[in-house]
């Protein structure tokens, strides 16, 4: 927890917790009334798509952005325009426009401002504590996130049930006030950048992507994430397929469901934390990441709400545990100069295996069941931790800092 006594970071963090615990009510209140709407998990799936592929075709921007710029003024400016986006989407469905094209339309919207927004964001969190305790901050970010996995989802079976998907998108539209506030009090300004040379967006970004190709350590840290996204993570989309149609369960019991993967990794984030003081960041992933996967698999398969719900919160301490590691390390080995960018290049690598996984496992869903679905994916990702784990060459995720 050392990183919270440093001022600038404790009030970040606390905005920051609100803010997403915010977003995570309109991430369970949109596939709730897109699976109410039309009853199909490939819609569900495409919720997923809009959100996210936009961060893939604007990442390269949003890492140029971060690198280019003041990363607390940008963080500004596309934070107050996801606030102006959340209060379009309370606008249309208080208005009675409630078409599943609409939302998806604006989901989007989302999905390209977050695309600029993630590198700053994960860019500024390291100028806010020394590097003593960078770890300490990129596990607590961690933790704020998850733990707004948790809260959010909670809130919004409670605000669903109580008062309906309007009010929960109203509340996340309101909860952007938080992190807007935080950003001004915080009295670190970030360091200044090197003269922009000139060079475009799109080679600048190759050239990170060369970057990363001479540093292994951010290579498999990459591919981990990728996979973690392609095969893992879309199983959040599919908690109100399993709510609605294999555990028969209303809207309170659903918000609990999504609420379990951050529950999982709110409880994990100490251990977790803990953990990397005595094993390497290498040994953390080969432990987590076929914990991740089975216990995916585990859910995909259970028809048993308990069961399910116990699934999802260890899948939830495998997850932080995997995406912390590898973040971590990413944030170690990187040079400053080109941090934002790189990032963003993870961001992005990210995004697009969510995206496109959500799609295909949604459209796989509706053909052969989501439970055969879900319960693959996890086997397959839990296979391929297996094996990454067995080439110890390949998982250099604890090299050095690049001090260039």
């Amino acid at each position: 927890m050392r990183a919270l006594r440093h001022r600038d970071f404790a009030i970040f963090w606390t905005g920051a917790l609100v803010s997403n615990s915010g977003s995570w009510l309109q991430n369970v209140a949109v596939p709730y009334v897109l699976f109410q709407l039309t009853g199909s998990t490939l819609w569900v799936g495409l919720a997923t798509f809009a959100q996210f592929l936009p961060g893939v075709l604007f990442g390269p921007l949003g890492g140029a952005l971060a690198d280019r710029y003041d990363r607390r003024r940008v963080l500004v400016l596309t934070q107050s325009l996801l606030a102006v986006a959340s209060l379009m989407l309370w606008a249309s469905w208080a208005a009675g426009f409630r078409r599943p094209v609409l939302i998806l339309a604006l989901v989007a919207v989302t999905g390209v401002v977050g695309g600029l927004n993630i590198p700053s964001w994960q860019a500024y969190v390291p100028s806010l504590v020394p590097r003593a305790d960078l770890l300490s901050a990129v596990t607590l970010n961690s933790l704020q996130f998850n733990a707004a996995r948790a809260l959010g989802p909670a809130v919004a079976g409670l605000i669903l049930a109580g008062w309906g998907a309007g009010a929960a998108f109203l509340l996340n539209a309101l909860s952007f006030i938080f992190v807007l506030a935080a950003l001004f009090l915080v009295k670190r300004r970030d360091e200044a950048r090197p003269a922009h040379d000139g060079t475009g967006v799109m080679r600048q970004f190759v050239s990170a992507l060369r970057y990363i190709r001479t540093q292994p350590g951010l290579e498999v840290s990459i591919l981990v994430a990728f996979l973690v996204a392609a095969l893992g993570n879309p199983v959040v989309q599919f908690t109100v397929v399993y709510a609605e149609d294999v555990y028969h369960v209303g809207s309170l019991a659903y918000g609990l469901l999504a609420a379990a993967m951050g529950i999982g990794a709110a409880v994990a984030a100490p251990l977790v934390s803990g953990w990397d003081a005595s094993l390497s960041r290498a040994t953390i992933v080969r432990y987590g990441l076929p914990l991740y996967g089975l216990s995916c698999a585990a859910f995909g398969a259970s028809g048993n709400y308990t069961l399910g719900f116990i699934a999802l919160v260890v899948s939830g301490g495998g997850f932080l545990a995997v995406i912390s590691a590898t973040n971590t390390s990413m944030q170690i080995i990187v040079a400053d100069a080109v941090r934002g960018r790189v990032l963003a290049a993870r961001v992005m690598s990210f995004t697009l295996a969510f995206s496109v996984g959500g799609l295909i496992q949604g459209s796989l869903a509706d053909v052969i069941g989501v439970r055969p679905t879900v319960t693959g994916a996890g086997l397959i990702l839990a296979a391929l931790g297996i094996w990454l784990a067995t080439r110890p060459k390949l998982l250099r995720i604890d090299d050095p800092p690049d001090e260039g």
